[in-house]
């Protein structure tokens, strides 16, 4: 039985340091829920991810990937019409990159409620979304609410993480009062410390809001009562994906009923493996990889 259900969008990520230039450059596959769900597989949640890509060849590498890494994708529709969405990273200076989305009509954006299985769903233990799908389309923002609808009908428990992408909504308003919306169906709200004042009139309704905040550690407020733990030392290779590692790792410990500070030592644990590779989720650990900390 499926553990955690989780939808989104995939897409290919092309990195260089200078793409005008560069002769060699980097092929990859990235998406929170994507890292997400490998994270959990990696450590040995059985894990759903549900998602459109386009008929192509990163359609059939996202796939590939996910099968690879033990997620099921059964449920994955390849859409014919619509090719799967691009990202391009430029790294400028250090570890500040510069990248521009080619997603506008994609595979991932004509995802729909039609597409979600509500038997398939309502069998796991725990559904997670983020605030990045509903930003891609309206027929997303309908799924990503369908399948919350569809969780909380069945009593499961639902994580949100608020994932705010400014360059994916028409203006702040928008996405302010979107996800919102969204948050208030979830059970646990995962948010970095600048997504805060997006959520503020919702936070008070939030049983478990867990916070992010980079080299200063995360916390969690859990019925009123506050935990925190530090982040695990480690030097940045590239700080893309950490929010989806970070997710994973929380949510393992929450499935294994672990205490709340040693689920957020487990979080901080999966993000410092992100950070510390080139890649969102090629360098998330094993459990038999992860610091006895974080168990």
């Amino acid at each position: 039985m499926t553990e955690v259900f989780t939808l989104g969008e995939a897409l290919g990520v092309i990195s260089a340091d200078r793409l005008r230039h560069d002769t060699d450059v980097r092929l990859d596959v990235a998406g929170a829920e994507l890292t997400a769900a490998v994270g959990l597989a990696r450590l040995g949640h059985t894990v759903t991810w549900l998602g459109r890509v386009g008929a192509d060849e990163l359609g059939a590498r996202v796939i590939s990937v996910l099968r690879g890494e033990g997620v099921d994708v059964s449920s994955v529709q390849s859409d014919p019409a619509a090719a799967t969405g691009l990202a391009v990273r430029q790294r400028r200076i250090g570890r500040v990159g510069h990248v521009v989305h080619y997603r506008g009509g994609s595979a991932g954006s004509r995802l729909g409620p039609g597409d979600i299985p509500a038997r398939e769903l309502q069998s796991a233990k725990l559904l997670h979304v983020t605030g990045i799908t509903p930003a891609l389309s309206g027929t997303a923002w309908s799924a990503a609410h369908h399948a919350v609808k569809l969780a909380r009908d069945a009593g499961m428990a639902v994580s949100v993480d608020v994932n705010y992408r400014p360059q994916l909504w028409a203006d702040r308003q928008e996405a302010v009062e979107a996800l919102n919306e969204l948050a208030t169906g979830a059970d646990v709200l995962f948010a970095n410390q600048d997504e805060l004042q997006l959520i503020e009139p919702v936070m008070g309704t939030i049983r478990e809001l867990v916070v992010t905040r980079g080299a200063k550690g995360a916390s969690a407020t859990i019925n009123g009562m506050r935990y925190d733990a530090q982040a695990a030392p480690v030097t940045v290779v590239d700080p893309a994906g950490a929010g989806g590692s970070f997710a994973a790792g929380y949510l393992s410990g929450l499935l294994e009923e672990l205490h709340p500070t040693d689920r957020l030592r487990r979080g901080c644990a999966l993000a410092a493996f992100t950070v510390a590779s080139g890649s969102p989720w090629q360098g998330l650990p094993t459990r038999a990889e992860l610091p006895p900390l974080t168990f």
